[in-house]
């Protein structure tokens, strides 16, 4: 059975309701209390961004490894080049790109997922090119996981910049997302992130603070 049926990426409805809900660029965190690892910080300006669709570089099989520094802490993805080489480089590429480097983490919904990775802030934004990368039909979303997210719409294995991070014991998707790895250390930075979404907003999972994504970077071995 499907615990949610929304799209992840937010669609234009969901959008005006979280940047109404966020505040405006430079805004400071909501006030609300931020658990201990996590820092007070301010709401990055929006960036629009158009960048070239990558040449593959990344080869099936290929042992990388992404560490993203946030303002709550460090984990690190195992990034599945064998399932997913085209959706993994385009993701190195873009962190090489710097597109990720002071994002936030747009969407929070507690117990289900932390969604990062727009350069607008507001969970419209993309990098100005799409991958596509169909995920197996037996693919599962469960703790840990780490997927590209997409609008309803948009084809199964679509991705641009947005990816999430699963916090609940099973998400319970259909197999529609692109994977692009499993967190390998610092689950308990993800779940820290996860306690900061507002429960009264729903799906939306408009934050109660600012976390930024501060550097994503990834490195082989």
């Amino acid at each position: 059975m499907l615990r949610r049926a929304v799209p992840l990426l937010a669609l234009a409805g969901a959008t005006l309701a979280i940047a109404a809900c966020g505040g405006g660029s430079g805004s400071t965190s909501t006030g609300a209390s931020l658990p201990s690892g996590c820092e007070q910080v301010s709401k990055p300006p929006p960036q629009h961004r158009q960048l070239k669709k990558p040449k593959q570089t990344v080869t099936r099989g290929e042992k990388l490894t992404a560490t993203v520094d946030t303002s709550c802490g460090r984990f690190e993805i195992q990034l599945d080049t064998s399932s997913s080489p085209k959706t993994v480089n385009s993701f190195a590429y873009l962190s090489k790109k710097g597109l990720y480097d002071d994002t936030t983490f747009n969407r929070i919904v507690p117990h289900f997922v932390i969604q990062g990775g727009d350069p607008l802030q507001n969970g419209s934004g993309g990098p100005g090119y799409s991958v596509v990368e169909t995920p197996p039909q037996n693919a599962t979303y469960q703790m840990g996981t780490v997927a590209m997210a997409k609008t309803a719409v948009a084809p199964r294995g679509q991705s641009g910049s947005q990816f999430f991070v699963v916090t609940a014991a099973d998400a319970g998707l259909p197999p529609n997302y692109a994977i692009l790895g499993k967190v390998l250390s610092g689950m308990n930075v993800v779940k820290r992130i996860g306690t900061l979404g507002d429960p009264a907003s729903g799906d939306l999972g408009t934050p109660l603070a600012t976390v930024v994504i501060r550097r994503i970077s990834v490195s082989g071995g």
